[in-house]
């Protein structure tokens, strides 16, 4: 049975370094790093991750503001919002929640973001900088998966990592900070021919396609490490479960190490990004 890489405890111990860093720079320079998260619509799964997010910030001893818009918010109302945030000197980290309503143009408004207060990591410079091996402020998702890795790995040189699925948000990042570790990475996507086989290839297994129990045992190498970043909604008997990329049962019994959904990446997520608010916070103050 597989080493269960338990990402609440994980995130439990992130969020303790958090809040000292949020005790050193309140003690040090007076400034208590502050989030500001802006809503757009009525999506129901967006309004869960926001009030988690929230109440985290607040447990950890960060400012925390929200910004809750109609669904027919126009583009510039949109855009002003975030240039009133990019000069306001008491918000550290700026997170416009995704998907936005159709009408909206989520590249315009992730590009209006000051990069420095960027804390989803999305902007073009912050993707730019983490391509080029450069500091910056990195996607939360691929940054929870590496403390994951590490957990299960102390050394990543070497490995065979294969990604599956090429998302801006966590696939292409995922791929970028395995390269910096030294990994052998391959990309995989819906695209690919016998994707199987090349994840049978993998030393470590990063599911991140969308799709439910994609991944089965029989695509795993015994002993790999999985992490599974998917989350989906499904019925079962007569109940809705959230279930990931990867069929969990039968793959714990063939892999070496494996993270559940939910319980995984998720709470890293948070803790990532309330770390990355912590570092623009202190970037901002040099």
């Amino acid at each position: 049975m597989a080493q269960l890489i338990d990402g609440k405890q994980l995130s439990n111990q992130v969020l303790q370094k958090v809040a000292s860093e949020v005790e050193y720079l309140k003690g040090e320079y007076g400034v208590v790093p502050t989030l500001a998260v802006v809503l757009v619509g009525e999506d129901p799964a967006s309004q869960v991750y926001v009030r988690n997010k929230v109440k985290r910030a607040k447990e950890a001893g960060m400012g925390s503001i929200e910004y809750r818009l109609d669904t027919e918010t126009t583009q510039g109302d949109l855009n002003q919002l975030v240039a009133q945030l990019n000069n306001d000197p008491q918000v550290h980290g700026i997170l416009v929640q995704l998907p936005l309503p159709p009408h909206l143009d989520e590249d315009e408004v992730i590009a209006s973001i000051d990069p420095a207060k960027d804390v989803d990591g999305f902007h073009p410079l912050n993707v730019g900088a983490l391509a080029a091996g450069q500091a910056s402020l990195v996607p939360c998702t691929p940054q929870g998966c590496m403390i994951m890795l590490r957990q299960v790995h102390q050394d990543l040189s070497g490995k065979h990592a294969v990604v599956v699925g090429r998302s801006n948000i966590v696939g292409k990042p995922m791929m970028a900070l395995l390269l910096q570790a030294d990994c052998t990475v391959t990309m995989a996507h819906s695209r690919t021919r016998d994707i199987e086989s090349l994840c049978r290839n993998a030393d470590i297994v990063v599911a991140a396609a969308g799709r439910k129990e994609l991944v089965n045992a029989d695509w795993i190498k015994p002993g790999a490490t999985v992490i599974d970043v998917g989350i989906n909604a499904i019925e079962a008997d007569g109940k809705r479960k959230l279930v990931g990329d990867v069929a969990f049962a039968p793959v714990s019994e063939t892999a070496g190490a494996i993270s559940p959904v939910p319980g995984g990446v998720g709470p890293m997520t948070i803790a990532c990004l309330l770390l990355n608010t912590t570092r623009a916070a202190r970037r901002q103050l040099a």
